[in-house]
């Protein structure tokens, strides 16, 4: 992690450490989502607006909510592991950049392929879910 996002984790975890801010700490990922979509919809209205000023700091909010959200879900995933399965899912997705597939004439034969890479991680997501449950009988 850059040394930004190393101090900025270390403060969400003192927040909400033994000693830390008691409204964070009562805080679930579910009483968090009107604050997230309070701040993305702050941060979509300054890049709306062009201002440059504010989308540095409407960014930073989103940061620590994903900060956030990563410590209160722990015990499930972290930072770390959130930041490498966006990467994989990216490289997945754009296989015209990372040498996996032709590449595309236009944005519009990317997008037609990214739908379609979406399109199969969702049924094969569907079909791991649907042999969890069938396992838990």
């Amino acid at each position: 992690m850059s040394k930004g996002i190393r101090k900025l984790d270390a403060v969400v975890a003192k927040l909400l450490g033994p000693k830390g801010c008691p409204w964070d700490r009562e805080q679930t990922h579910k009483s968090l989502i009107p604050y997230l979509r309070e701040e993305s919809a702050e941060l979509a209205d300054a890049l709306k607006g062009g201002r440059w000023h504010e989308i540095e700091d409407e960014l930073g909010d989103i940061l620590f909510h994903v900060l956030f959200h990563a410590r209160l879900g722990k015990k499930r995933f972290n930072f770390d592991t959130i930041a490498e399965s966006q990467a994989n899912k990216l490289m997945r997705r754009h296989p015209h950049v990372f040498g996996r597939t032709r590449t595309f004439k236009n944005s519009k034969e990317v997008l037609a392929n990214w739908k379609t890479i979406k399109a199969g991680e969702r049924a094969l997501r569907e079909k791991e879910v649907a042999a969890r449950n069938r396992r838990k009988r």
